[in-house]
């Protein structure tokens, strides 16, 4: 849903997102236009919050990084402004906690809805900084990670319900079995 007609610049947007009647509503920045994310189905959410239970545990061990939520905006290259589902951030990108994230994260996960093109999205995230996006279709219980190959080409690879996500050089020593992600 769109939530102003005009277009409006990065730091436009972060004034308005701020803004006491907006709390709590996930906005996003696409081509200058402000869009309202519809609501996670519960499937989704519990979803989402399953593996960002799964990071912050590993994080907490290894102390390597940031685990954020849905809440959190990442400024991509092209001045659109991201929300993904939960993200991973390496300190080694980001020392500290920014005001605001000017890069995509290490890991963005995306538990996608029916009605999303999550290739956009995954594009915009790697092309931006980020190393995977994990994009997670819940009812399929599926996850594809995508990354950029040598040629800069975005390429996925399917992980079904025997397999087990890695954390790769981004988060080394972090696995987590596709099936441990979805509720049961």
């Amino acid at each position: 849903m769109l939530l102003h007609e005009k277009t409006y610049t990065v730091e436009e947007f972060w004034e308005i997102a701020r803004l006491p009647e907006n709390e709590g509503r996930r906005l996003e920045l696409e081509n200058g236009v402000i869009v309202e994310m519809a609501s996670s189905s519960p499937l989704n959410s519990a979803t989402a919050v399953r593996i960002s239970y799964f990071l912050t545990d590993f994080n907490l061990k290894c102390q390597c990084g940031y685990v954020v939520g849905a809440d959190s905006g990442f400024v991509m290259s092209g001045g659109n402004v991201r929300q993904p589902d939960a993200a991973f951030v390496s300190k080694k990108r980001f020392p500290a906690l920014p005001d605001e994230f000017d890069a995509a994260p290490d890991i963005a996960v995306e538990v996608v809805s029916d009605r999303e093109d999550v290739h956009i999205k995954a594009q915009e995230y790697l092309h931006s900084g980020g190393t995977f996006v994990w994009a997670v279709y819940a009812e399929a219980k599926t996850v594809y990670v995508f990354r950029l190959d040598e040629h800069d080409q975005l390429i996925s690879t399917p992980f079904r319900i025997d397999d087990t996500l890695t954390g790769g050089d981004v988060l080394p020593g972090f696995t987590l079995p596709v099936r441990d992600i979805f509720p049961e």
